[in-house]
């Protein structure tokens, strides 16, 4: 990026300069959060005038604050300090909309520049608002390359917003909460409820249930409270509700997940399938273009190949029920295969079992590491071909440490949202943290309801 300036003596009254800009959702949260001002008319999704539609209005002040990148940066440029702005507002404009910014010099005089500022939208020519600026120029010229700014990376979660939309529309889910009886774990099932994703049935210590919705000060009216004496019973009372058809999905409560797949593992009463239960994380990264599954990161801890197979094909029919193009990068600490490293032979061998048929509906490749996997620059680097190769949107980990441990630095350290699913039972079963946010257990209920309805629809 190179940067100019005018100096006082090189303006003239009649110079001008403008910029168009347009203006994106990610501005508005930027603005809020820089300035404070979280008025939720001007964020993405609230519709305060009760028309069906979000206003995204952008703030004034902020369409204002366009003024000083045409000063700061082009006339008269670098070094300009404000001594005054005079505003008109006369119009809104929006997110997705573009404006014209534009000043021109009125006059000058000892050391103080008189500028006619405006702000147009580009598609109607509309004044958005007008005005003076009175500066104070530079008197040393500025003329450098190279200028870096740092960049921003709004922590929107796009892809889970996304999920959500596709699945309130669905009927709600008939969902068997096991030992719902903390606050967390009701908090998350009953906001679910509230969008009408899940219709939850409450197992568990009945009195506890209650206790934890007084606590959070819920209303749990209409809604079916099952008591149980214990884990071990709620668990297994959850399986016989899906075996009769009044549950379609599980949701872990407040319980060890141990016990939870204990009863669902069970060869009598249980919920097994055939293949291995395998644990999925949905992430949604912020910056990447699409959700990034993580698996397996919490149920298998050494997995063979066989369980590998299971893990890749779950994980590839639930991109599919999410609409997305599965590309499975099956990882391992090198791109190529190492008879030492037998993450690096099961990879390989997952890879040909792919093209040979014996995993179906993605693409399959392997050995990739972490880089290779997910950045397409890397991936070419070390002369990767294919369409897995630094587009991977499935990741297949070695072993739960490492799963675990990606999963967590997406959380903790690029700031992701995860969304938990044990794929391979009978139903999807919605696996949440105590740690986790709101976004996480709505996205949960969301990926198992689309999953769902998804199968019922083939």
């Amino acid at each position: 990026m190179r940067l100019t300036n005018r100096t006082y003596d090189e303006i003239q009254p009649g110079d001008s300069a403008e910029l168009r800009r347009l203006i994106t959702p990610d501005d508005l949260y930027v603005f809020a959060v820089a300035s404070g001002n979280t008025n939720p008319m001007h964020l993405q999704d609230s519709d305060l005038d009760g028309d069906g539609h979000a206003e995204r209005v952008a703030p004034g002040m902020f369409v204002a604050s366009l003024l000083s990148a045409v000063l700061g940066t082009q006339l008269p440029g670098p070094g300009t300090l404000y001594r005054r702005q005079v505003l008109d507002f006369h119009a809104r404009v929006h997110a997705g909309e573009e404006v014209l910014v534009r000043a021109e010099v009125l006059s000058k005089a000892d050391g103080l520049v008189r500028l006619k500022t405006e702000v147009r939208r580009t598609s109607d020519g509309a004044v958005i608002l007008s005005g003076e600026a009175e500066v104070l120029a530079p008197t040393e010229k500025f003329d450098r390359d190279n200028l870096e700014i740092p960049g921003l990376v709004v922590q929107r979660h796009r892809h889970f917003e996304l999920l959500l939309e596709r699945a309130r529309p669905l009927p709600a889910l008939p969902t068997a909460v096991v030992c719902p009886d903390e606050a967390n774990s009701l908090g998350g099932a009953l906001l679910a409820a509230k969008e009408s994703i899940i219709a939850p049935i409450l197992i568990g210590n009945a009195a506890a249930i209650r206790k934890a919705a007084a606590e959070i000060e819920a209303d749990l009216t209409g809604i079916e409270v099952i008591d149980v004496p214990s884990d071990a019973a709620a668990a297994a009372l959850a399986c016989a509700l899906v075996h009769e058809g009044r549950a379609a999905a599980v949701m872990k409560g407040h319980l060890h997940t141990d016990d939870l797949l204990k009863a669902m593992l069970d060869k009598a009463t249980g919920l097994r399938v055939g293949r291995r239960f395998t644990h999925v994380f949905v992430m949604d990264v912020p910056g990447q273009p699409e959700p990034l599954f993580v698996t397996d990161a919490a149920i298998n801890i050494a997995p063979d190949l066989a369980t590998k197979v299971d893990i890749c094909q779950n994980a590839i029919d639930l991109a599919i029920s999410l609409g997305m193009d599965p590309r499975v990068g099956v990882l391992s600490a090198v791109e190529t295969v190492n008879p030492a490293i037998q993450s690096s032979i099961d990879a390989a061998l997952l890879s040909k079992m792919a093209d040979r048929g014996q995993i179906k509906g993605g693409q399959v490749e392997g050995p990739l590491a972490m880089d290779n996997a997910v950045d397409m620059a890397a991936a070419r680097t070390k002369g990767l071909k294919g369409n897995v190769a630094g587009r991977a949107n499935i990741l297949v980990v070695p072993g739960i440490d490492s799963g675990n441990m990606l999963a967590k630095q997406l959380s903790f350290i690029s700031h992701a949202e995860g969304a938990g699913l044990v794929l391979g039972a009978k139903v999807p079963v919605i696996l949440n943290s105590r740690s986790d946010s709101p976004m996480s257990r709505l996205a949960s209920c969301a990926v198992a309801a689309i999953h769902h309805f998804a199968g019922t629809a083939k």
